[in-house]
C-alpha cells in the first residue's frame, strides 16, 4: 500500500488500534451478556427469557438485515442512474 511503511511505528499504531477495538468489543459483549441477568435480579416478578447469547444473535441478524436492505437500495439507485445514462448517452 502506498503511503504506509513497515516498521516499529506502524506496528505500534496497529497494536494500539487493535487493543482499543478488542477492549470496546469485549465491553459490549459483557454488557449484552449481563443485561438480562441484571433485569432478572431487579425485576424477579417479570420473566426475562432473552439470554445474552440470544440477544447477541438477534442484534447481529438485525444489523445484517439492515445492511442487506441498504445494499439493495443502493443497487437500485445505481440501476436507475445507468438506465438514465443509456437513454441520454446514446451508443456503447
Amino acid at each position: 500500500m502506498q503511503g504506509y511503511r513497515p516498521g516499529a511505528r506502524t506496528a505500534e499504531f496497529l497494536d494500539y488500534v487493535l487493543n482499543r477495538l478488542t477492549v470496546i468489543g469485549a465491553l459490549y459483549l459483557m454488557a449484552v451478556c449481563l443485561l438480562p441477568e441484571f433485569l432478572r435480579a431487579a425485576y424477579p416478578s417479570i420473566p426475562v427469557y432473552l439470554g445474552g447469547t440470544s440477544l447477541l444473535i438477534v442484534v447481529s441478524v438485525t444489523l445484517d438485515t439492515v445492511g442487506q436492505i441498504q445494499g439493495h437500495l443502493l443497487a437500485q439507485q445505481y440501476e436507475s442512474l445507468i438506465k438514465k445514462s443509456k437513454l441520454r448517452g446514446g451508443r456503447k
